[in-house]
């Protein structure tokens, strides 16, 4: 019977890993692999060094101008030995892909862990839906660390598939790879003391555990009371005011940069002058898309570099800073027998996950190693990933739906409109008269609104909302839909006629999810999401391929905003001001409230 588990790096494995690495730091054996020649990015001190670096069993052991024996030795004059990036907010199904799919498009890229919040498929599945991404997770070449979903769902005025309650985050939280509890969207229940809601925090913190927080204009006294509730971080900051107050606050400000909402130019300045000190990188939503054309960590560590901020000092904020944060650790040894590592710096004791990079311009990664295996080399994966567990399916099952339930009240009344806002997910209240016939509203191609719909997809209840929308462009008849609508992940339609936003809800259930456009009841493109109505299965480049499609056949519409399925997404998202479409229909959320039928006018 062993001393004690070795997964905690106390049994005799543990210390026979951990005396090697003594020894190899001493000269007494060889370590594992010797990278020489480079200049190591010392993330901690912010400076750039010339050294060599020394392995043995996953983990560095000795960085210096040796003399270092080693097993193998990888020469990289004058390349940069970085820590491995990390992502600090993240959700995986944004990128419509499964985990394994994913890793094969960032780790290449120097990425070696992700934060990831799977409360996307957590609504769809409720806990099950985050055990299999923590399954599918397993044995690939970078870290996924899970946080749990804290609102599932997201408010009362959303319904999701399944719910996560207090009872369930406790049970979460036992796994190792959970970080926390995931981004607490319902900051009016914290501030207003909702039992469940704080029941939920006392259990991340009683576990040691952090808690992400996401407050769109929150400010003054309520931050301060929502910061009091022990919420350290918060990616939803869109102004200079908002990063300021959360960085005055103690809150890690989480500078966001996805395919939706983009923050990082509006927080370049006060980084760049030091004005903003407690901040990490993000990309929360990103569409595959954004990954393979521009990139991740990486190319946001290149915009920050050409607007001035010092390479070390903003490779310290993507690696350093949010594994601390975090508690990163992985085990020393690839078998986990040996002690827990840190994670986030090229230093002795710290596990050897690092990036080879060209230059400090573009991030160009050379070679990639996770637990001091060499997993990437020039662009692409070098190792075979295992295969992914069998996925969930058949989780889009809208009731019966008519077309005569697509229509809007109007006449001599105002009626309140949604109206997007460029490249970023919060939307403005507009109210006003709108082209109507016979009491309803109709279709302009001269005037730029559009009918938006959510339709119940999980238990087959037949319930909709319906409102209109500023944005979209629609210039043609047709209507565009998806089934992933954050958080509840209804379906979502948008278009300028019943038919056709009824035939995408048709669609949709036969496809088992996705993305659908319909012309004139003809069905003209369609990507397939078949895993819980959010994931393909395919590699990212079909994905790309199948939501392009999509989007050209969108823009034949006169629909030419990018991501339109993207920004479709959002408009349920009940937490994000000012105004959402939910399946009980319109909610004002600056005032907490349902619209009720001032503008569906077709609803059960």
């Amino acid at each position: 019977m062993p001393m004690s588990d070795p997964q905690m790096g106390t049994g005799p494995s543990g210390i026979a890993a951990l005396r090697r690495a003594i020894a190899a730091a001493r000269g007494d054996v060889p370590g594992d692999l010797l990278i020489r020649g480079g200049r190591v990015i010392d993330v901690v001190h912010e400076r750039i060094v010339r050294a060599d670096v020394l392995i043995a069993d996953a983990q560095i052991v000795a960085i210096g101008d040796g003399p270092f024996r080693a097993d193998v030795v990888m020469d990289v004059p004058d390349a940069f030995i970085s820590p491995s990036l990390v992502d600090a907010h993240h959700h995986v199904e944004s990128t419509l892909l499964l985990p394994a799919a994913l890793a094969r498009v960032v780790v290449p890229r120097g990425t070696g862990a992700i934060i990831a919040d799977p409360h996307e498929i957590g609504n769809v599945l409720g806990a099950a839906g985050v055990e299999f991404m923590l399954a599918a997770s397993a044995g690939l070449p970078i870290d996924f660390a899970y946080m749990v979903p804290s609102c599932v769902p997201a408010s009362p005025f959303e319904h999701p598939g399944a719910a996560i309650g207090p009872a369930e985050v406790q049970a979460l939280l036992r796994d190792g790879r959970v970080r926390g509890l995931a981004e607490m969207m319902n900051y009016p229940g914290v501030l207003d003391g909702d039992p469940e809601v704080l029941a939920k925090i006392v259990a991340a913190r009683a576990a040691g555990r952090v808690v992400d927080g996401h407050a769109p204009s929150l400010l003054g006294r309520d931050l301060a009371a929502y910061a009091a509730a022990g919420i350290t971080s918060d990616h939803e900051c869109t102004t200079v005011e908002e990063a300021m107050e959360r960085d005055a606050a103690g809150m890690l400000v989480q500078v966001r940069e996805g395919s939706m909402a983009r923050n990082l130019d509006t927080m370049i300045p006060l980084i760049r002058d030091g004005r903003l000190r407690h901040w990490c990188l993000c990309t929360d939503d990103i569409l595959p898309g954004d990954l393979l054309r521009t990139g991740h960590i990486d190319a946001l560590l290149a915009r920050l570099v050409a607007a001035g901020v010092p390479p070390a000092k903003a490779l310290r904020h993507a690696t350093w800073v949010p594994a601390r944060h975090y508690g990163l650790a992985g085990s020393a040894c690839a078998d986990g027998a040996g002690p827990p590592c840190p994670r986030g710096a090229v230093l002795p004791g710290y596990r050897a996950d690092c990036v080879i990079l060209e230059d400090l311009a573009d991030f160009r990664a050379r070679a990639v190693l996770f637990g001091g295996r060499v997993v990437a080399s020039e662009g692409r994966l070098t190792v075979d990933l295992p295969p992914p567990p069998v996925p969930p399916t058949g989780t889009v099952r809208p009731g019966p739906v008519d077309a005569g339930r697509f229509r809007v009240s109007a006449g001599d009344d105002p009626v309140p409109v949604i109206e997007l806002v460029p490249s970023q997910i919060v939307t403005r209240r507009r109210d006003g008269r709108v082209p109507a016939r016979d009491g309803w509203w109709t279709f302009d191609p001269a005037i730029d609104l559009a009918l938006v719909s959510c339709v119940e997809r999980h238990h087959a209840t037949g319930r909709l909302g319906v409102g209109l929308v500023r944005g979209f462009g629609f210039s043609a008849p047709g209507a565009i839909g998806t089934s992933v609508g954050h958080d509840a992940h209804n379906i979502l339609v948008a278009g300028t006629n019943g038919a056709d936003m009824a035939a995408c809800v048709t669609a949709l259930a036969e496809t088992g999810g996705g993305c659908v456009v319909m012309r004139d009841g003809i069905l003209v493109a369609r990507l397939a999401l078949p895993v819980a109505g959010l994931l393909s299965t395919d590699d990212a480049p079909r994905v790309l391929s199948g939501l392009e499609a999509a989007e050209a056949a969108a823009a034949a519409l006169g629909c030419r905003i990018p991501s339109p399925f993207g920004m479709l997404s959002f408009l349920a998202l009940s937490v994000i001001p000012e105004i959402r479409i939910t399946d009980r229909g319109l909610l004002d959320v600056t005032r907490w409230s349902l619209l009720g039928d001032q503008a569906a006018g077709a609803r059960p």
